[in-house]
């Protein structure tokens, strides 16, 4: 006998409905499945083949042939599991029902049971989209599942739960998710701002920073503080919208660092990645690509630290994802691409011994070591950076005052307004923040007036700026100018907007 249910094959983050063909015939027992599936879905065979008699069903004795079909598309991963079993029981007639307008997803233990399945959310969307009635996922999976509205989810714990629902005359019982418990929260900082002792100048270079989500390099000696103004930045960050946290959940759960009591990404990712990561691991890769930091960072911050350690070849290869905030992964396979909409942070220090340029301690190194160490950073990949900062030692009184500095949660609240002006600017438009404006948004929304406009021009020529430069200018005092909740760019707003562009190359 033929049955037919359907599943779904994920290509980067997006999905594929692929059907799953039973099919049981005389001959001698075999089980073979075909259609490209990869050593996982191999497996499956004897998953699929225990799980069905630990569940009190027979495993017929007969040839049995599934295909994953297109069979031109790589088929990957466990999820197929369940789908195969169900239609080989629906093949065998031991369940009889109709699954035909519904897609089926997960795991199987030995014994029946369902487990958790990596990348539910793209799939469950893509469901929605080619309007099938539900989807059936493991009970692990629900929540997760229920984020996509307007389509029916039905979770299960076993195989032998799912055969009695589909065989029950009545209908199915959906998830009923309260989505009011999974409202994006402020991003946790591991550190408040106000227990940073003095950098009143990189916490403000920070401040605009965040609020309309641009690069940002701060440089120093060791010992500055450079890595916890970083790390602090995370208490400043606005909340997701919605629709970034769907955005972030699915990156996430396709690749499997979604946590298990988490449907939701409720804060803006914080990654920090060590510079002996490889280049796979910095923009995704691998036989059938998988997402790398780059987008594990999208909405939220790559912290690199010691960023001249990562090497000319790492940081050149950050270029493109950092002007058209997405990466394209190409195989021989395929290509896939992936989002990457993040703010780059990065900390180093000015040469190999940190030193260099130091009022107080005098630099050891060679004109060619700091030379050679300056070059790791190309005039390229500057021009991609919206704010250089210094950051010196931090002298003895100010690390000694009993006077904190402003708490995070005071400037969290100015640079959530400003962001809240520019979604109300950006409203039907792609951009999110001033970082994502193109060259056409800011000629609309970067309006200067005639002193501010005078500055630019003497800037463009004393600075040396290309056009990119001039741009990632007008964006910052866009941003700085949002922070002072004014309309038009004033020349105050320029003159900081300048003042964070490299004077000479670190």
């Amino acid at each position: 006998m033929h049955a037919k249910v359907f599943s779904c094959a994920l290509i980067g983050l997006e999905g594929a409905i692929v059907e799953v063909e039973a099919d049981i015939s005389p001959g001698l027992p075999s089980f073979t499945v075909v259609g490209l599936p990869d050593a996982a879905v191999q497996e499956a065979r004897e998953r699929v083949r225990a799980a069905i008699r630990n569940s009190g069903f027979f495993f017929p004795s007969r040839r049995i042939t599934v295909n994953l079909a297109p069979a031109d598309l790589k088929k990957v991963g466990p999820s197929y599991d369940l789908p195969i079993a169900v239609a080989i029981l629906l093949g065998s007639g031991q369940c009889k029902g109709d699954v035909s307008d519904k897609l089926l997803l997960g795991e199987l233990s030995l014994d029946g049971s369902l487990r958790h399945t990596n990348g539910i959310l793209p799939m469950v969307a893509l469901a929605k989209e080619k309007k099938m009635s539900a989807v059936i996922v493991p009970e692990a999976d629900a929540a997760e599942a229920a984020l996509v509205d307007g389509i029916d989810i039905a979770c299960f714990k076993s195989l032998r739960q799912l055969s009695d629902a589909i065989s029950s005359p009545e209908p199915f019982t959906y998830y009923q998710a309260n989505h009011d418990d999974y409202i994006p929260a402020e991003s946790p900082g591991s550190m408040d701002m106000s227990t940073i002792k003095g950098q009143e100048h990189v916490k403000r270079a920070l401040e605009v920073a965040a609020a309309g989500a641009h690069n940002i390099v701060i440089s120093g000696p060791p010992g500055s503080g450079k890595t916890m103004l970083a790390r602090a930045l995370s208490s400043i960050l606005p909340p997701m919208t919605q629709s970034e946290a769907i955005e972030v959940t699915k990156i996430y759960s396709i690749s499997g660092l979604l946590p298990s009591d988490t449907p939701l990404i409720l804060s803006r990712p914080f990654r920090a990645p060590h510079y002996t990561i490889s280049s796979a691991g910095m923009v995704g890769g691998g036989s059938w690509p998988k997402p790398g930091e780059i987008s594990l960072s999208h909405r939220g911050v790559l912290f690199l630290d010691e960023l001249p350690e990562f090497g000319s070849y790492k940081l050149e290869m950050l270029r493109q994802p950092l002007e058209d905030r997405t990466v394209t992964i190409s195989r021989v396979k395929g290509s896939v691409s992936f989002p990457a909409n993040f703010m780059l942070v990065g900390a180093m220090n000015p040469c190999p011994c940190g030193y260099y340029n130091d009022p107080v301690k005098s630099c050891t190194c060679t004109p060619y070591a700091i030379a050679r160490y300056q070059q790791k950073m190309s005039g390229p990949f500057n021009d991609r950076i919206d704010i250089f900062v210094n950051a010196p030692c931090v002298d003895y009184e100010k690390l000694t005052s009993n006077r904190c500095g402003e708490k995070s949660e005071q400037i969290a609240k100015r640079v959530s307004k400003a962001r809240a002006k520019q979604l109300e600017r950006f409203e039907g438009n792609q951009a999110l923040s001033n970082s994502d404006m193109r060259a056409e948004d800011i000629a609309d929304f970067c309006v200067a007036d005639d002193t501010a406009r005078s500055l630019l021009r003497e800037g463009m020529r004393q600075l040396q700026l290309s056009a990119r430069g001039y741009h990632r200018i007008l964006k910052v005092a866009r941003t700085i100018a949002d922070l002072d909740d004014t309309h038009v760019i004033k020349a105050h707003h320029v003159a900081e907007a300048m003042q964070y562009r490299p004077r000479q190359k670190f």
